[in-house]
């Protein structure tokens, strides 16, 4: 959930690394506990409506990735920028429309005991693949455009198209949420505790923290994941160092506070995030979550990883990276044959940070 990168400074990505994530476990949690919670069906009819949906197969067509025998399940999360409605008054700054500027590709094997998610810098160049436009008209083509613009361009289901084109990897759901969604999720839950080892101050995120432990509120805590400028070298490395860490610490406190035993806190969380929630029109009910986030009760966070896509800087334009061959074929490979990542394909030849 940030901003672009503005033209002449580098945007810059790190290593790839293995690094812990919450923000599937965190989703499929929250499905569950939905279903569960014993609500009302005024209640249950009430957030059900709340999810918007995109119907992918009518958008996408039968021009995908083949589904490869016992290969899993593949979901691609996306963090959506947008400054409209409710998100509006968040502070994030007056950019129009919105963008994707976080993409994760989570893949959960085939007898879900782990998963991996793939992060895709929002500044890689890709080729984007001739896609539907909402009102109906065709969008072409279009070669070197950045992976965050596409969202803005021609919507949610044209970055699924893009993520299976270049990855070869077809996507069998898609799930999004906005800043509105992250606050008030944080908001419901009374705050997140994280801690930093260096004092971080970002006038453009408005984050303002000492050297030690606190705990955040929903604003703070969009600012604890947006900020750049007061962590590292300014470089997007630090901001997704601070978002991996903050999910974490997130996962950590929903665990914590035992959400099913509490109705309640069920109810008000599960209002906060399904009003900001966008999925494939499979996922857009509150029992085909449930039903999906049962069936991931056997991945045990502790062995969740997170790999970067790995990337180089584009030699044309050092402001922007493009996915490194051969590690990004491999590390895609990986995925569609339902194989570990392995190592030689998180090596990244971009190391800014």
């Amino acid at each position: 959930m940030s901003h672009a990168a503005p033209p002449g400074r580098r945007a810059r990505s790190g290593r790839p690394g293995r690094r812990r994530t919450g923000r599937i476990v965190l989703l499929t949690l929250l499905a569950l506990v939905l279903a569960l919670g014993g609500t009302a069906w005024w209640l249950y009819s009430d957030l059900n409506s709340n999810i918007a949906a995109v119907d992918l197969d009518k958008a996408l067509g039968k021009n995908r990735p083949e589904k490869q025998a016992a290969s899993g399940q593949n979901l691609l999360i996306l963090g959506s920028d947008s400054r409209a409605g409710a998100n509006a008054s968040l502070g994030t700054g007056q950019a129009a429309g919105a963008r994707a500027d976080t993409a994760l590709v989570v893949h959960i094997p085939e007898g879900r005991a782990r998963a991996t998610a793939v992060s895709i810098p929002r500044d890689t160049l890709v080729t984007r693949p001739e896609c539907a436009k909402d009102d109906g008209s065709t969008l072409p083509p279009a070669k070197r455009v950045m992976f965050n613009s596409v969202y803005s361009t021609a919507g949610p289901a044209c970055v699924v198209k893009t993520v299976e084109a270049m990855s070869g990897v077809r996507m069998d759901h898609f799930m999004e949420i906005d800043f509105a969604g992250f606050k008030g999720l944080v908001d419901a839950i009374g705050g997140v505790t994280v801690t930093v080892g260096e004092p971080i101050e970002d006038k453009s995120s408005g984050l303002s923290l000492t050297k030690g432990t606190h705990k955040l509120d929903g604003t703070q805590s969009l600012a604890f994941v947006r900020t750049r400028h007061g962590v590292g070298d300014g470089s997007d490395l630090g901001r997704i160092g601070l978002q991996q860490q903050f999910m974490v610490a997130l996962l950590g406190e929903i665990k914590r506070q035992d959400l099913l035993g509490s109705p309640t806190k069920t109810y008000r969380i599960a209002d906060r995030l399904t009003e900001s929630l966008t999925t494939d029109a499979e996922l857009a009910s509150l029992t085909a979550l449930a039903d999906f986030g049962q069936s991931l009760q056997a991945i045990d966070p502790s062995t969740m990883e997170t790999v970067m896509l790995p990337v180089a800087y584009d030699k044309a334009d050092p402001n922007r990276v493009v996915p490194a061959e051969p590690q990004a074929g491999a590390l895609w490979k990986a995925l569609r044959d339902d194989r570990p990542v392995p190592e030689s394909a998180r090596k990244s030849p971009a190391t800014g940070g």
